[in-house]
């Protein structure tokens, strides 16, 4: 069987393990020590005006001097990520990746896109269960609308219910030990004008 069909049936198992569980959103991990040491979330950068009735899928002029910004910021002032996600890409919308691939390339990692934005359970449970990730930094950048859930579904219980559509430069910081998730919401401080506290 080749690789790829394995990873394809690894997330229907996780899907299915996801659907068993129901009622709860957060997966945590299963022995205390297991699962990732720190995940940070960030929303993509900033996104173009459609107030011309154009949906440009990419990144403002700003949005790129963000991502360029993000590939020191990121290593330089927070825990150095090992392993990259960002939400899937839709005709809609290429930010989350393009937001971090100066990112990976600074930092030599891929970048797995293969999460819909709707993944948010899938990608907490891979990502608290899965051996690979255990004492490892992630970093996700996603779509604003869905990171509280994301957050949630990680095992943060005082997440924000909402996420400021104005607001591009912070980063939730989680970071687990003995199996319970501490919130920080930072400041990235990637470009002129970002929030400072």
């Amino acid at each position: 069987m080749k690789p790829k069909m394995f990873l394809k049936l690894g997330r229907v198992a996780a899907f299915a393990a996801v659907l068993v569980l129901g009622a709860s959103r957060a997966y945590p991990a299963a022995d205390a020590g297991s699962g990732p040491h720190v995940v940070l979330i960030i929303r993509h950068a900033e996104k173009p005006d459609d107030s011309d009735g154009k949906k440009d899928p990419n990144l403002s002029p700003k949005g790129y001097r963000r991502a360029a910004a993000l590939a020191t910021v990121i290593p330089e002032d927070f825990p150095k990520p090992a392993f990259l996600f960002a939400t899937k890409e839709t005709k809609k919308s290429d930010r989350p990746v393009e937001t971090i691939t100066p990112l990976a390339a600074a930092l030599h990692e891929p970048i797995d896109s293969d999460f819909k934005d709707d993944d948010v359970d899938p990608l907490a449970h891979e990502l608290l269960t899965d051996p690979k990730y255990d004492h490892a930094v992630v970093l996700i950048a996603w779509h604003h609308e869905k990171i509280p859930d994301l957050a949630k579904a990680l095992g943060v219980k005082n997440a924000p219910d909402h996420w400021d559509s104005t607001v591009f430069d912070r980063v939730w910081k989680i970071t687990y030990k003995d199996g319970v998730a501490t919130f920080e919401n930072l400041p990235e401080k990637a470009l002129p004008g970002d929030s400072q506290n």
